[in-house]
């Protein structure tokens, strides 16, 4: 049997395609929701529309310090495993949450083997905690699958060269089951509250943007000299601030976006800002030039022939970047849309024989 720890929203997208990989290779999966995303948008909303296997438990561990809630989850994670009645094979886990972390913890010293999806990635910056959950977690596992070969030479590096395999990004498995399924389900004047015309995506939710009102305020600012009006679907961490700002009249703030609304956003902008991770890469999948509001990435491949653009908070590079003229065809990324049924076919022959 396979354990598969989730808390977080990208974790939902990307358990909906390799857990109906695992049911294809006739795998045992039970999953634990850790409860780190709880807004009705950020993960119930996941469940009904990506027909994820419903989860044995909800932990319920919500927000709080990074101490306190990688903690508890580490304490429940554990009390969970050793109660089971069932033998387990594997604990599989994906990306760099503290979910993540603490399921790595959890599982390493309870000597059962870890399974990292989204192994190798290093953005080498310490100062986000998303780098220190990948480190750690990297350094327990017993299989890493990587979504580039970017990533294996990263592990080689780092000394860890066993059971490590670049199988391409189950995101992107994802991104081309899904976007045809939302076009056909959802319609973007239902999602847009305005008419229809050409317009920018944004999304801000790391501290370093979103936690500084003057800094918040400035990044707000620049969109008042854009060309197109800017929806931003506001992450819930961010609304007590938004609420202190002035915001551009031509930001249009929307409540957090279900996966496949964001999908058809997207697929409709012009161009895409953001903060976020998987968003570069989905911008990238659908031929959107991104403009990344960090000082370094962990997808590194996207930042080639300028197709995503790091600027910092800084204004003037951010409307430097807007307004770069993309020349380049985007050459394929993360593999062909099969890494969940690779990374499935994989975990049995390792761990379920």
């Amino acid at each position: 049997m396979i354990i598969t720890i989730i808390g977080a929203r990208p974790q939902f997208v990307k358990a909906a395609v390799v857990s109906n990989a695992l049911k294809h290779v006739a795998a045992e999966e039970i999953i634990i929701h850790t409860g780190q995303h709880y807004d009705d948008k950020m993960s119930n909303v996941f469940w009904n529309e990506l027909n994820i296997p419903p989860p044995e438990i909800n932990l319920n561990i919500g927000s709080g310090t990074h101490g306190y809630q990688t903690a508890k989850m580490i304490e429940e994670i554990e009390k969970f495993i050793l109660n089971s009645k069932d033998p387990i094979n594997a604990v599989l886990l994906y990306g760099d949450t503290n979910s993540t972390l603490a399921g790595a913890v959890a599982a390493s010293k309870l000597y059962i083997p870890v399974i990292h999806i989204e192994a190798g990635l290093r953005s080498f910056n310490k100062n986000m905690p998303e780098e220190i959950n990948r480190i750690i977690t990297d350094r327990v596992s017993d299989l890493l699958f990587c979504s580039s070969e970017k990533s294996v030479l990263q592990l080689q590096k780092e000394g860890i060269i066993n059971n490590v395999y670049n199988v391409g990004d189950v995101m992107y498995d994802a991104f081309l089951n899904f976007g045809e399924i939302a076009e056909q389900k959802l319609n973007l004047k239902n999602i847009i509250p305005f008419e229809a015309q050409r317009y920018n995506l944004l999304t801000l939710h790391r501290p370093s943007n979103t936690d500084n009102s003057r800094i918040f305020q400035e990044i707000i600012n620049t969109f008042q000299q854009i060309d197109k009006p800017t929806v931003f679907p506001a992450h819930p961490r961010v609304k007590k601030i938004i609420s202190t700002i002035k915001i551009p009249q031509n930001v249009k703030i929307l409540p957090p976006l279900s996966y496949f609304e964001m999908l058809i956003v997207l697929k409709n902008s012009y161009k895409v800002f953001t903060d976020s991770g998987g968003l570069q890469k989905e911008a990238y999948w659908a031929n959107k030039d991104c403009i990344t509001i960090r000082n370094e990435t962990e997808w590194t491949e996207t930042l080639d022939c300028n197709f995503n653009i790091l600027t910092g908070n800084n204004p003037k590079k951010i409307l430097d970047a807007y307004n770069f003229k993309q020349t380049h065809k985007r050459p394929p990324l993360y593999g062909t849309g099969n890494a969940s049924i690779k990374t499935a076919n994989i975990i049995k022959q390792k761990y379920l024989n």
